[in-house]
């Protein structure tokens, strides 16, 4: 059985919000890369202790990073049957990450807010694909 038969033939539309989530954490992790040198942090060291902005940049990525697989399993799920709405959703909460690091960027956490409606986009793959499961089961 050929995978392009299987899966929907939005399912494009998820793969290139996959390519749009890998450029974002490219994004993030090079920034992080670049804040080691400015403000001199070796490793392994993963924070400062003398640099707020540069935590500030390494959290950024690394709390990306620790809700990146979660996002990445039910992004899969509820583009298997919503690919469309899957990856308008996808869209908005990848770009919420950008929002989200350069307002922490600026060295004050509380302006990271400005990512909060990646919230949307998350929580919306996660109802997305409590549905599927549903549909599954059999119960709607």
């Amino acid at each position: 059985m050929d995978i392009l038969t299987v899966l929907p033939s939005s399912f494009g539309y998820v793969i290139f919000t996959y390519l749009y989530s890998w450029v974002m954490l490219s994004y993030l992790g090079i920034q992080v890369g670049v804040a080691r040198k400015k403000y001199s942090v070796k490793y392994p060291a993963m924070y400062s202790d003398k640099d707020m902005v540069f935590n500030c940049i390494q959290r950024a990525h690394q709390n990306t990073l620790e809700v990146y697989p979660q996002w990445l399993v039910f992004q899969t799920i509820a583009a298997l049957v919503y690919p469309a709405t899957t990856s308008v959703l996808g869209i908005i909460w990848v770009t919420s990450r950008f929002s989200y690091a350069w307002g922490y960027y600026t060295g004050d956490p509380e302006k990271r807010m400005r990512g909060v409606y990646g919230y949307i986009g998350y929580l919306g793959v996660i109802i997305l694909s409590i549905c599927v499961a549903l549909q599954l089961l059999g119960v709607f």
